[in-house]
């Protein structure tokens, strides 16, 4: 099989300890030669500074990185900056989000602040930087947790492209069905920019159902009833779960998908498992 175009998500460490441990991370998972790292915020982007170190970390390393940025609760002013900043760096991929609100804020502060949605965001960096920066917008096959139906979710994914986007990522799901309906649709929607598919490992079965219940992903009721058969046995859940996501990755790339975006969660062991499977030429 034909190695697959992917990329690997990680969160900006918060302490020295983290971040060697991260370094040791990227090490690692440096031999499946990503197309790129991207590196997260925290809400309302407060942890950006750090995600600039860990993405200066990786160009300093001779990876590719791209730093996710959010418009909710930034101004344009700090927005023009962060710009600013990733640019004289020489960073020339983003991934642009919505994003989150910091703790303690609530939908009147997001409603008073100068940007409410992700396409408004890929306009202004649009309309500050052109096209220096390869943009990459969010994707939701299962509905946004937000949103009032398919049809506005939609609506809302098409606005984003309409923008300027130059790709979409995903968020994780565990329904390969669901990734093509949702690709079928953007396509009829005249959306034709790639749709990388967003794979989340599972490891934790106490994790992933917090996670998932947080983002909107949907655990199949089979995978929720087998997880919890294993109890404490964290190396079943962990083979069973490298089983149940390959088999879905394959499907994925046999049925057109782009590309895998790996929600690593600073790990490398289940990425690179994975990646084994799919492509031992790999490693």
């Amino acid at each position: 099989m034909t190695s697959p175009d992917f990329s690997i998500e990680f969160f900006p460490p918060k302490t020295a300890e983290g971040t060697d441990k991260l370094r040791a991370t990227r090490a690692r998972m440096a031999v499946l030669n990503p197309k790129y790292f991207s590196v997260t915020f925290g809400a309302g982007g407060s942890t950006q500074q750090g995600t600039l170190d860990t993405v200066l970390d990786i160009r300093s390393e001779g990876h590719q990185a791209a730093p996710h940025i959010s418009c909710l609760g930034s101004s344009r002013a700090r927005l023009r900056d962060i710009l600013a900043e990733y640019r004289s760096h020489g960073i020339q991929r983003l991934v642009a989000l919505r994003g989150d609100l910091p703790s303690g804020y609530g939908a009147m502060d997001a409603a008073s602040g100068e940007f409410r949605f992700a396409n408004e965001l890929v306009e202004f960096i649009r309309a500050e930087s052109g096209d220096w920066f390869h943009v990459e917008v969010g994707a939701y096959p299962e509905m946004h947790p937000q949103a009032r139906s398919p049809s506005d979710d939609m609506q809302h994914f098409v606005r984003k492209v309409q923008a300027g986007a130059d790709a979409a990522i995903t968020q994780y799901f565990y329904n390969a069905d669901a990734y093509f309906r949702f690709v079928d649709s953007a396509r009829k929607h005249g959306v034709q920019v790639p749709i990388v598919a967003g794979v989340m490992p599972i490891t934790n079965y106490t994790q992933l159902m917090r996670f998932s219940d947080m983002c909107g992903a949907e655990i199949p009721r089979w995978i929720r009833l087998a997880l919890a058969s294993y109890g404490d046995d964290s190396e079943s859940i962990r083979a069973f779960g490298l089983d149940v996501v390959t088999a879905m990755c394959e499907r994925l790339l046999a049925g057109g998908a782009p590309g895998l975006h790996f929600y690593s969660l600073n790990q490398a062991g289940p990425t690179m498992a994975i990646c084994q499977r799919l492509d031992a030429s790999l490693v």
